[in-house]
């Protein structure tokens, strides 16, 4: 029996990161995994949809060429090679998953490779060997959450339903695509197939798309969405999937809508498999219980990513990984998920950190809220991207940065700056202060942290 001091089950965001950290402190560490080092996020989930749709906004902007004075361009003979882009695709997922295995080797870590069964909080059996380890970090993640819905389990053995993931390998380009779900995956693959041609619906359940994000930019990208003509359906209730399309509810009549496939994206329930014996204790979703050091019910055993419910986020999982192996080896640390930075790839890009203006209220802060428009910004109105804007909340009395919302082009870059700031207690006047950059976009951040003290310089 090959022993170490800490075993990995599952190889994710959370679980590779964890391994390389705590073997980098000194551990001997082995990783099980059943499919591929990188998980759902470098080989099906993060990595693989932002390079799509890297290739669906440079095709946006190419058939927008002369607005930008560029001419010639046969905007009606213009198109994607679906097939292309899976290469390219393919190309820099392999590019990454396979560095990920070179530090493994350079951090001298043990991978194995198949489904690990976890026999007691010590052992997990691996094919025909079993594994000891004196601590055990789960990072299993999670699994789609297929409701109840007449006829979608015919529909998925079919292939006429699918996944995120199916979506990555389809054969072609969908003619009609429907999507069931408004959070932040049906949102972007909404945005990715309408880019590329399909005529998309989206089907939300809920009174508007992406209920966990701020309000007003939830709202915003809905009207520009339905705009670059997504038929969005919301306050929808869903009866049956069969071949003859979605049958719901809507507005008091029952709709049917029918695509060439119906990509179906509902929520995660954790991946549970292989870890029953250890009888941890599950929260009231059904996720593991841990603790902001990431430890479970068991002693001796973390739990890390998706599987914790705490947030379905690569990001997190890594820095949850992090935490969980410094403590193992003796460094004491903890998790701050008050300040978790969220981010969706639609054109634009949406991003927050922190508390919304409603929230903070409901918590009892005496609130500033400053907000700050594209529009009004240069590098934003060079580039032809003027639709978004950011807001900063804050707290009154001090100046505290509680909150910040951007929808701007390259608003997942621009949120760091208030990841930081928050991390570090900071105030909008040290984000006033700060001299930025100009022309930028960063810049917005400036003006709004004017308009918290006084008012923005630029409007």
């Amino acid at each position: 029996m090959n022993k170490y001091d800490l075993v990995v089950l599952g190889g994710g965001p959370g679980g590779y990161v964890a391994a390389i950290k705590a073997a980098q402190l000194g551990a001997k560490v082995a990783l099980v995994e059943k499919e591929k080092l990188g998980g759902v996020c470098l080989n099906w989930g993060c990595i693989p949809t932002k390079t799509m749709l890297k290739t669906a906004k440079l095709y946006k902007d190419i058939l927008r060429g002369e607005e930008f004075g560029i001419v010639g361009i046969d905007t009606d003979n213009i198109k994607v090679d679906w097939h292309s882009l899976l290469k390219r695709k393919d190309k820099v997922v392999n590019q990454l998953v396979s560095g990920i295995y070179t530090l493994f080797k350079k951090n001298k870590i043990d991978l194995y490779e198949g489904m690990g069964t976890v026999l007691n909080r010590n052992e997990i059996r691996i094919n025909d060997e079993v594994l000891w380890g004196k601590n055990l970090i789960i990072a299993t993640g999670a699994k789609e959450n297929f409701p109840s819905i007449e006829g979608l389990e015919d529909m998925v053995r079919s292939g006429k339903v699918i996944n995120s993931k199916g979506a990555l390998s389809l054969s072609e380009i969908p003619t009609e695509l429907v999507v069931v779900g408004g959070g932040v995956i049906a949102v972007e693959f909404a945005t990715l197939f309408n880019s590329l041609g399909s005529k998309v619906t989206l089907i939300q359940r809920s009174s508007r798309i992406l209920t966990s994000v701020e309000s007003e930019m939830a709202l915003t990208l809905e009207k520009h969405l339905k705009r670059e003509g997504i038929n969005i359906l919301t306050d929808t209730k869903l009866k049956s999937i069969s071949e003859n399309g979605v049958l719901f509810e809507h507005k008091g009549q029952d709709k049917i809508v029918k695509g060439d496939k119906y990509l179906v994206s509902l929520g995660l329930k954790p991946q549970l498999n292989g870890i029953e014996k250890l009888n941890l204790k599950l929260d009231s979703k059904g996720f593991v219980e841990t603790n902001e050091k990431l430890e479970t019910s068991v002693d001796g055993v973390y739990a890390i990513g998706d599987l914790n419910g705490k947030f379905a986020l690569a990001h997190v999982a890594s820095a949850e990984g992090v935490v969980a192996a410094e403590n193992i080896m003796g460094k004491k640390n903890t998790i701050n998920y008050n300040i978790v930075p969220a981010c969706i790839y639609t054109f634009p890009e949406l991003a927050s950190v922190g508390l919304t203006e409603e929230e903070a209220k409901a918590q009892g802060y005496d609130v500033i809220a400053s907000k700050f428009p594209l529009a009004a910004n240069g590098k934003a109105l060079s580039e032809g991207e003027t639709l978004g804007f950011v807001k900063i909340i804050a707290d009154k009395k001090y100046g505290e940065i509680l909150g910040t919302h951007i929808m701007a082009s390259h608003a997942t870059d621009m949120i760091s700056e208030a990841v930081v700031a928050m991390q570090i207690e900071g105030t909008v006047y040290d984000i006033a202060k700060a001299i930025h950059p100009h022309p930028t976009l960063s810049e917005i951040m400036m003006e709004a942290a004017h308009g918290a003290i006084d008012k923005p310089i630029h409007i």
